[in-house]
């Protein structure tokens, strides 16, 4: 699923592409892409109809393309949603799900999904520590990246959240952003275990685990995201090239760029977990 960066390239996309045009016309090619709202397809190709797009923003993994009537589209990509830039006269990709289409008769803005996980929906803005959010993720904590960003807080939060420390940077209410593969990264750039319980985590080291977080996913966006398959793309159907310089996620059995040690694979949340043995050992249990 994308995280941060791949989330923020699209934003960036979006933000050359679509901003300051207006929407002529909205299609729904697949209800389950509009499945997140509720009042149904024809409420969302009808509000969408006459509305200029004034911003594209991210919080998190989730973007919103901000509107003059005062709501948001906002999309969540799922497991292999695209935002897409297509000339006028295109071809429909096969998993095409939303068009839009606007009064300048540029490119189109299409939604696709061959999975159909990700969706959009019309969300009305509420006010948040002065930050306007779409009211159904007002509740997602700040990432790392933002500017109004506290690491004293977010550590703070980390630690009182009694359980591992993966499953704790994963919390969106916590940090947002972080997922499966920055978080490996992260926590094997700050040498730290994933299963290593919150309580046991100094401050020291929640700060480290938090600003390898912020490099990691920094680095993954100035290469374009990361891509393992042709689902995650940018707004020109271009893949991401992280993937060549990750560490720890997806290297069961090749050494450690660190000691050489063969990274380990273990079960996570119905997922997987990639850590080095010697580089982050696994704390031991004290037993009473």
């Amino acid at each position: 699923m994308p995280e941060l960066p791949e989330v923020e390239v699209v934003r960036l996309g979006l933000e050359r592409h679509v901003v300051g045009r207006t929407i002529t016309a909205a299609e729904v090619l697949h209800p389950r892409a509009v499945r997140r709202h509720v009042a149904g397809a024809g409420d969302f190709t009808a509000r969408l109809a006459g509305q200029t797009i004034g911003a594209a923003r991210r919080r998190g993994k989730y973007l919103w393309l901000e509107l003059s009537g005062g709501d948001a589209v906002l999309a969540h990509l799922g497991m292999s949603g695209q935002m897409l830039v297509q000339p006028d006269d295109a071809a429909d990709e096969k998993h095409l799900r939303v068009r839009m289409r606007f009064d300048d008769g540029g490119p189109q803005l299409r939604f696709v999904d061959q999975r159909t996980f990700g969706g959009l929906a019309l969300a009305d803005l509420v006010e948040v520590d002065g930050v306007a959010l779409p009211d159904t993720i007002a509740h997602i904590a700040r990432d790392p990246m933002d500017p109004a960003f506290d690491p004293v807080l977010a550590v703070r939060a980390l630690r009182a959240r009694r359980t591992e420390v993966k499953r704790a940077l994963l919390d969106q209410t916590l940090v947002s952003g972080v997922g499966n593969i920055y978080a490996d990264e992260a926590l094997w750039r700050a040498r730290l275990h994933w299963a290593r319980p919150t309580d046991r985590l100094t401050a020291k080291q929640g700060t480290e685990l938090l600003r390898a977080a912020t490099e990691v996913m920094a680095e993954a966006l100035a290469a374009g995201g990361t891509s393992f398959d042709a689902l995650y793309v940018n707004v020109n159907g271009q893949s991401g090239y992280f993937d060549r310089s990750l560490s720890a996620y997806g290297q069961e059995g090749r050494p450690c760029p660190r000691c050489g040690t063969p990274i380990r694979r273990d079960p996570f949340m119905n997922r997987s977990s990639f850590s080095c043995p010697r580089c982050q050992r696994r704390a031991r249990v004290v037993r009473s």
